[in-house]
């Protein structure tokens, strides 16, 4: 009989391939969309440079950070880390800013400027609210918090990859730890310190907001 004829049994249908599951955005440590990240973070870099061009222009004229306790010029957190005092100044944070930024990005563009909002804005009400009466100005709370943010965000995940991240990045830039700490005349430590703080808080709530979707999730497949 030909197995061929009108009668046959027709072949069972391929089954299609199983997509592999993506990595959670929580759990990254490789941006998802790697040329906008760059994107973003170069992006940023270059305005900081932009502004201090103009400031160099202008005869330091914009040098008008965030001064503790005064009321008239609170509003200088919204602005404080474009401000820099001279090139060296801003050379030394755009380096780390370029790293740290980048790896922060691993979330997803959105995460990043969430995380990015929670570290300026408790920097510059925690420098507002404690830090000793000068002006504060530079983008090194966004560093910090970028730095512990990489540092403690595995944990809150439980994410070895992330873990593993937070220890090459703290044998590159761990030491720049001890700035939190009162030290060097014209530095702003508490800056450093409350960035610092920022970026604990930023890991908290990006861990989370994960947990909170991940029962979300559970709970409508159960129902």
């Amino acid at each position: 009989m030909d197995p061929t004829g009108p009668f046959a049994s027709p072949a069972p249908a391929p089954v299609p391939a199983t997509p592999k599951a993506a990595k959670p955005l929580s759990k990254r440590v490789v941006p998802p969309s790697p040329v906008l990240s760059a994107a973003v973070v170069l992006g940023f870099v270059g305005l900081l440079y932009v502004v201090e061009a103009l400031d160099f222009v202008l005869g330091g004229r914009l040098d008008d950070g965030v001064i503790p306790r005064d009321f008239s010029e609170w509003d200088n957190i919204l602005w404080y880390p474009f401000l820099h005092g001279d090139w060296a100044h801003l050379t030394g944070n755009a380096v780390p800013l370029l790293v740290l930024g980048f790896l922060a990005t691993s979330g997803g563009i959105k995460q990043f400027f969430q995380v990015t909002a929670v570290i300026w804005l408790t920097s510059g009400l925690g420098v507002w609210l404690f830090g000793s009466y000068a002006s504060h100005i530079g983008a090194s709370g966004l560093v910090f918090g970028f730095l512990v943010f990489l540092l403690v965000r595995g944990v809150f995940a439980r994410s070895p990859l992330q873990i593993l991240l937070a220890v090459v990045v703290f044998a590159l830039y761990g030491a720049a730890l001890w700035g939190v700490l009162p030290g060097q005349p014209g530095i702003s430590w508490e800056g450093h310190l409350f960035g610092a703080l920022g970026g604990l808080l930023a890991a908290w709530g990006v861990s989370r907001d994960a947990r909170a979707g991940n029962a979300r999730a559970a709970a409508s497949l159960g129902a």
